[in-house]
């Protein structure tokens, strides 16, 4: 079969049946690829998604454990389980949760299941920093200074000097920003190194760091390539991701405004020189950054389907979802045609107020209505009246379109953001208008860190109290849901509640929520990482209480005012809610 055809009636497609081992919007982009190619698809859920619209479409859907993603999304032996009693042929790993564990891949191919993504050996060796940078090496793609091996305290100390500063301390093993600190001096170095350690065990089961040269004013390029097992690799193009908040992509896009024809085909050559010494197999994407005089230097390569894969999608018409598949079941590569038009954006829509610091806001959605017209697509996990849980990341759809040339993608793009109407939860739509229309967009004159300095003089305004929203009477569906055996099952009933719309993080001042009376409370929910004071400790205005994790993302609880700790009803691991106390300041 034609990579790019998956038609209908290719039995060896239409016999599948496919676990997807994730979940929200990805989880409904890949439901929506296995619809068009006649695959059954199968949803795992957790107890807090199970009204989720992933969960509604897919065609068959198993719970998989409680809220906890350790005890749910992380857990491979009930997704295996779930896909034993579904009785898949293949299984998906989306991108986050499991998507780059080597232990995952390898159970998946044991349990007697098709992993639609690379081998466990490629996801090891790529997931590995130190190992990719010596891959990257040696098939001549140029490498960012830095120590070749993980790296503890004592021996950062002595490779900061020779690195040089400013610096990069990286989880060795992880991405998507996790784990990420930037160090301009010796006396930051410890604790940033502590601080990447224990977010890498966290995110990425492992705690091991390195250190790299941080390059200050960066574009973010990436090229997005796939590779079949009779040896084809196919570079799709790139992506210049440079608009970023704490190593967060906010806005993507392809081309890069910023490299030109030349640069291309070095680029590719590269790009699919290193997957060839790799001996990788499926879609990946090889991370870069582009300093001001052209050069570009390797950063990690991403052995998944990336957020912003939906870009060179719009740009190609190439669907990478049906091509990954494709690969999976021995398809082969040779004659696909590649050919770009045009330029795509896309902007990830997450529940956080920027005007509130980027706090996160979990809640439920009490109005929904998405964008439309011509060269607009949107994926989207959610609908109107669903949950945003603060289980998980905050990003809950995604904006995209295309256009002619890069500037016709732009206007579009502000046109489709002001018809977006999301109300119960903050959304960062108003970051993406602000960024959309500032000078350094338009010029492409931005780099990796000219947000976070641009914000401070953006003074967006704070979503206000979002429980004011639409809430009042919402009629649920007639086709409600039951649960046998972990087994989802459709049931015809009536059922029309009240339900009001939760009360999401109320005013604060982005850095520790709300103090009254000498109280801090939490801002949102969330799981108390580390405790940082004692009863009866003396404290000053900005000394930081403790640390909070809310849809992945640590928040730095800290004191407004000085005086002594009199009370701390909290413990590392605590799960706490909205409003809860947290500590007590006399």
């Amino acid at each position: 079969m034609a990579p790019g055809t998956h038609g209908r009636h290719d039995t060896r497609v239409t016999k599948q049946k496919l676990l997807i081992a994730n979940r929200g919007e990805i989880a409904v982009r890949i439901i929506r690829t296995c619809r068009e190619m006649g695959i059954t698809s199968v949803a795992i859920y957790s107890d807090a998604d199970r009204d989720a619209l992933h969960v509604e479409l897919a065609d068959e859907a198993y719970r998989v454990g409680p809220a906890l993603a350790s005890d749910s999304y992380l857990s491979i032996g009930a997704i295996l389980e779930a896909a034993r009693k579904a009785k898949a042929t293949l299984v998906h790993p989306g991108y986050g949760f499991l998507a780059e564990r080597a232990h995952f891949a390898q159970a998946v191919d044991e349990a007697g299941f098709a992993f639609v993504g690379p081998s466990a050996d490629a996801i090891e060796q790529m997931g590995d920093k130190a190992a990719a940078r010596r891959i990257a090496d040696a098939a001549g793609m140029p490498i960012v200074p830095g120590t070749r091996e993980p790296v503890d305290v004592d021996a950062a100390k002595k490779e900061a000097p020779r690195v040089g500063y400013p610096l990069l301390v990286k989880a060795a093993f992880g991405g998507g920003g996790k784990g990420m600190h930037v160090v301009r001096d010796a006396k930051h170095l410890e604790d940033s190194l502590k601080r990447a350690a224990r977010e890498a065990q966290s995110y990425f089961g492992r705690p091991e760091v390195f250190l790299e040269r941080y390059v200050d004013r960066a574009h973010h390029i990436e090229a997005q390539i796939i590779a079949d097992t009779h040896g084809e690799v196919v570079f799709l193009g790139e992506r210049d991701c440079s608009v970023q908040r704490r190593h967060q992509k906010l806005i993507e896009e392809t081309p890069s405004p910023l490299v030109d024809g030349a640069l291309r085909e070095r680029f590719a050559e590269a790009a699919t020189s290193l997957v060839r010494e790799a001996n990788y197999v499926n879609a990946g994407t090889i991370e870069c950054i582009l300093d001001e005089d052209g050069s570009f230097y390797f950063l990690e390569m991403n052995t998944r389907l990336q957020v912003e894969h939906t870009v060179t999608e719009m740009v190609t018409g190439l669907d990478i979802v049906a091509l990954q598949i494709d690969v999976a079941l021995g398809g082969s590569l040779a004659g696909l045609e590649v050919s770009s038009r045009g330029h795509a954006i896309q902007c990830r829509i997450n529940a956080e107020d920027p005007g509130r610091n980027f706090l996160p806001g979990p809640g439920r959605i009490t109005r929904y209505v998405e964008p439309g017209g011509p060269f607009v697509r949107v994926d989207s996990g959610v609908t109107e009246g669903r949950e945003v849980p603060g289980d998980y990341d905050s990003m809950f759809a995604k904006l995209i379109v295309a256009g002619a040339d890069r500037e016709q993608a732009r206007h579009r793009m502000l046109r489709a953001l002001g018809e977006y109407t999301v109300e119960g939860i903050p959304t960062t739509i108003p970051v993406h208008e602000w960024i959309l229309q500032t000078e350094s967009f338009r010029d492409s004159t931005h780099t990796t860190t000219w947000l976070e300095k641009a914000l401070a003089d953006a003074h967006l305004p704070a979503q206000g109290d979002l429980s004011q929203g639409v809430a009042g009477r919402a009629t649920r569906r007639q086709d409600s849901l039951v649960e046998v055996d972990g087994r989802r099952i459709p049931v015809r009933i009536f059922d029309e509640r009240r339900e009001a719309a939760p009360k999401p993080p109320s005013g604060h001042d982005g850095q520790g929520g709300e103090h009254v009376h000498g109280e801090i409370r939490a801002p949102m929910q969330g799981t108390i990482v580390k405790v940082l004071v004692e009863k009866g400790q003396a404290i000053r205005a900005g000394d930081v209480v403790c640390i909070l994790e809310a849809m992945k993302m640590e928040n730095h609880i800290a004191s407004t005012r000085e005086g002594e700790i009199t009370d701390l009803p909290i413990r590392p691991g605590q799960v706490v809610e909205t409003g809860a106390l947290l500590a007590v300041i006399d």
